[in-house]
């Protein structure tokens, strides 16, 4: 993943871009009438796995990694009773999930709750309003995620189709990061030194690494197939710092939706999916009767240590043999190809403005520009700081550095208590400057809890621009609360005069990697009333 989004895991939300929509009333309507309630009981616990060639007790649901999936249809209400029983505060975010009216249930730790502390619970209630597809849910404070994870299935309502071919069968497939060590305590070493997180052990799919790695010859995934027949790939990055290109080998995998919104289809060879993203595709079995290899592996813009060794999940065609080394293997894109990924956000089209219930905004009420950065803050006298030249990073939104509240902001507002935020976060960058130009160091960041109050209703496009202050880097941008239409993006400084926006089918997403060295801009209507995180 890129640095900012590092440097959020060395300071927790470190990165807020406060598209907050503290909205005109302060009361939240209740939950409307749902087609059918589904009850979930999450447990989340301490569970003991071997993996890379140790055994060792890491936080999970229910005793699963990944975690269990949700089930629901358009319209129906989840209540999911949250238990924590491990050893730290714990919250769970459902990405993706709009939240209509039910921002209580959101998730992120301070924003929107206090944590749930050792040996309390706390119950989520949520409508899956107008929504369907492949979203996920996670934890929501510190580095918890790396293993509380797991996947949200939402179909189209009784009665109505998928807007592509049935399919013989529906798989999850959720890309992940694994740690050989408890990763709240590398996270407290993080935000000790100011440096960047250590690089992960293992890449996993479905929480299996594959023979690549140590001791993980038999600790891989396997998708069985039946020739000729069609699949449904619901593939989730649940990973906390890098983005993937995913591909099967000698398979072209067609594109039908994203971050649970339906696409225009499309065929590719390897996709490009970010932490938070969701990509569904079809498989077709089409390819000879033999072993296959899927695979997931980093892509990295810049010079920063990754994890260079690919996860492997094998793709069994019924009536091949079982010998492994017979097993094809895909060839992905380069861990610096960021041509193929604006190659594929440009294939990217929404399929129906109309199925989405959403209008793209065709004029704006607010214009935002916000440069996310990479600061390098001077180390305290005496103290030695991980960062290049004995510093501390420090990611910022328009030069602001976020400092997490000891209150959550949501519950500030509600009961109008003061202390928790300032509602005066700039809707520009504090100076003008060649952003993607030549490199700026040593560039101090201002700390604060700001928020940005938008008005109901409001249509709103905000313009995320990479700066390369310490370094030009991808940034995987997520909002709560809603879905936003992706209009534009492109490399280099965003200019309105000459931006070639797309207001016709642009795809509807929740996540948006911001090009590195460039711009992306969204759009979205302001009429969910609560108080969102934005971040990186």
């Amino acid at each position: 993943m890129t640095t900012p989004t590092q440097v959020n895991n060395v300071h927790r939300f470190l990165l807020l871009v406060t598209a907050v929509s503290y909205i005109l009333t302060m009361q939240f309507p209740g939950f409307g009438e749902a087609a059918t309630t589904r009850f979930y009981d999450f447990k989340v616990e301490y569970t003991t796995v071997t993996k890379l060639c140790q055994s060792r007790s890491i936080p999970t649901v229910n005793g699963q990694y990944p975690g269990p999936t949700l089930y629901g249809h358009e319209g129906d209400r989840i209540i999911v009773k949250v238990t924590n029983t491990i050893s730290y505060n714990v919250t769970i975010h459902w990405h993706g999930i709009r939240q209509h009216f039910s921002c209580w249930s959101d998730g992120p730790a301070y924003i929107t709750q206090c944590p749930i502390q050792t040996g309390q619970t706390y119950t989520y209630e949520f409508i899956l309003y107008q929504q369907k597809g492949t979203l996920l849910w996670h934890a929501h404070i510190s580095w918890l995620r790396a293993t509380v994870h797991g996947a949200i299935v939402i179909y189209p309502m009784p009665g109505v189709p998928y807007p592509f071919t049935v399919p013989y069968e529906e798989h999850v497939l959720i890309l992940g990061e694994y740690w050989n060590a408890d990763v709240e305590v590398l996270e407290k070493q993080i935000l000790a030194s100011g440096g960047g997180p250590p690089v992960s052990d293992a890449y996993t799919i479905n929480g299996h690494p594959g023979p690549l790695y140590n001791c993980s010859t038999t600790d891989a995934f396997v998708l069985n197939l039946k020739p000729g027949e069609t699949y449904l790939l619901r593939i989730i990055n649940a990973g906390l710092n890098t983005e993937n290109f995913f591909g099967i080998a000698d398979h072209k995998l067609t594109v039908v939706a994203v971050d649970g919104s339906y696409t225009k289809p499309f065929k590719t060879r390897s996709l490009i999916i970010t932490p938070g993203q969701t990509t569904d595709v079809l498989l077709v079995a089409d390819r000879p009767v033999r072993m296959y290899y899927m695979s997931m592996a980093a892509y990295m813009p810049s010079n920063i240590p990754i994890n260079n060794v690919a996860a492997l999940a094998t793709v069994k065609y019924e009536g091949s043999s079982n010998a492994l080394s017979m097993a094809l293997l895909p060839s992905l894109p380069g861990r610096n190809d960021s041509n193929t990924i604006l190659k594929f956000m440009g294939n990217l089209r929404g399929l129906s403005v109309k199925d989405n219930n959403l209008s793209v905004p065709q004029s704006i009420d607010r214009n935002l520009l916000f440069t996310i950065s990479l600061n390098q803050e001077a180390c305290l006298t005496g103290q030695t700081c991980g960062a290049p030249n004995n510093t501390r990073f420090s990611a910022s939104v328009n030069n602001i550095t976020f400092q997490r509240p000891s209150l959550a902001i949501l519950q500030a507002y509600y009961f109008n208590i003061n202390r928790s935020y300032t509602p005066d976060f700039p809707d520009n960058p504090p100076y003008s400057f060649d952003y993607t130009g030549t490199p700026i160091l040593d560039v101090q960041s201002n700390f604060g809890t700001r928020v940005s109050v938008i008005s109901f209703n409001s249509n709103v496009q905000l313009v995320l621009q990479d700066t390369s202050i310490t370094s030009k880097e991808n940034h995987p941008i997520h909002l709560h609360g809603f879905s936003f239409y992706v209009v534009g993006f492109g490399l280099g400084n965003y200019q309105a005069s000459s931006a070639n926006l797309n207001l016709v089918d642009p795809p509807l997403r929740n996540t948006i990697g911001v090009p590195a060295g460039g711009w992306a801009a969204i759009r979205f209507t302001a009429n969910n009333p609560g108080v969102w995180f934005m971040h990186c």
